[in-house]
C-alpha cells in the first residue's frame, strides 16, 4: 500500500512538474509579447508623445517594457525552480507571482482614472497645440506628429477642418492657404489649398475623436492581455502550491 502511494506521489509531482513548466514557457512568451508591445509603442507612436502634455504616453510604454521583462525573469526563475525541484525558489516564484498579480490591478486601476484625466487634458490642449505651434520654428516635432496624425486617422484639424482657420501658420501665410497639405487624400505640394471633401478629410471627423478612440483601442487591448495574463498567473500559482506541497524537503 506504501509503495502504491509512494508511486501516486511521484506520478502526481511528475505531471505537476510537467504542468509547471509548460505554464511558465507560455508565461515567458506572454512576457515577450508584453515587451514588444511596449517597444512597438514607444518606436512606433512616439510622435504624438509631443502633442500631449503629459507623459501618460511614454510612461505607459516604459512601463509595459518593465512589466514585460519583469514577466520573462519570473519565468526564467519559475523553470528553474521546477527542474531543481527547490522549495526556495518555488517560495520566490510564488511570492514573484503574486506581486506581478497584484501591480497588475494597481496599474489596471490607475489607468482607467489616467485615461479620465488625459481625455479632458487631450480635448483641452489638442487644439491649442496644433493652431499655436504648427509649422513655427523650433516646433519641428510637433509639425511632425500632426501631420503623421492627420494622415494615419484621416482627419484634418482637431474637431474639424474650420479649426485650421484660426492657426498662426495660416494667418502669417503671404498666400491663400486653407489647410495643411496633411489633410488632403492624396498629398501633395499646395493640396491643401482647396478644401473640397474629395480632396481633404473635410467629413470624416476630427482629430481629437480618432486620437481618442485609438488611446481607447490600446487601453481595452492592454487590459485583455492583462486579463489573460492574470488568469495564467492563477493557474500558475495553483500549480506552485501543488507542487510545493509535493515535493519533499529540500536540504538546501
Amino acid at each position: 500500500m506504501n509503495e502504491f502511494s509512494e508511486k501516486t506521489h511521484t506520478c502526481g509531482t511528475i505531471c505537476l512538474k510537467y504542468l509547471l513548466f509548460l505554464f511558465n514557457i507560455l508565461f515567458w512568451v506572454a512576457g515577450g509579447a508584453v515587451l514588444a508591445v511596449g517597444v512597438w509603442t514607444l518606436v512606433e507612436k512616439s510622435d504624438y508623445i509631443s502633442l500631449l502634455n503629459s507623459s501618460f504616453y511614454s510612461a505607459s510604454a516604459y512601463i509595459l517594457i518593465a512589466a514585460g521583462a519583469i514577466v520573462i525573469v519570473t519565468g526564467i526563475i519559475g523553470c528553474c525552480a521546477t527542474l531543481k525541484e527547490m522549495k526556495s525558489l518555488l517560495i520566490m516564484y510564488l511570492v514573484l507571482l503574486l506581486c506581478i498579480f497584484l501591480l497588475e490591478i494597481i496599474a489596471g486601476v490607475l489607468a482607467y482614472i489616467t485615461y479620465q484625466e488625459l481625455d479632458d487634458e487631450l480635448r483641452q490642449n489638442l487644439k491649442v497645440t496644433m493652431q499655436q505651434k504648427y509649422q513655427q520654428p523650433g516646433e519641428e516635432s510637433v509639425t511632425q506628429a500632426v501631420d503623421k496624425l492627420q494622415q494615419e486617422f484621416k482627419c484634418c484639424g482637431s474637431n474639424n477642418f474650420s479649426d485650421w482657420t484660426n492657426s498662426t501658420w495660416i494667418q502669417a501665410a503671404d498666400y491663400k492657404r486653407l489647410v495643411p497639405d496633411s489633410c488632403c487624400k492624396t498629398p501633395s505640394e499646395l493640396c491643401g489649398d482647396r478644401d473640397h471633401p474629395s480632396n481633404i478629410y473635410k467629413v470624416e471627423g476630427g482629430c481629437i475623436m480618432k486620437l481618442e478612440e485609438f488611446i481607447l483601442s490600446q487601453l481595452y487591448i492592454l487590459g485583455a492581455v492583462g486579463t489573460g495574463i492574470a488568469f495564467f498567473q492563477l493557474v500558475g500559482m495553483m500549480f506552485t502550491c501543488c507542487l510545493y506541497q509535493n515535493l519533499k524537503e529540500d536540504p538546501y
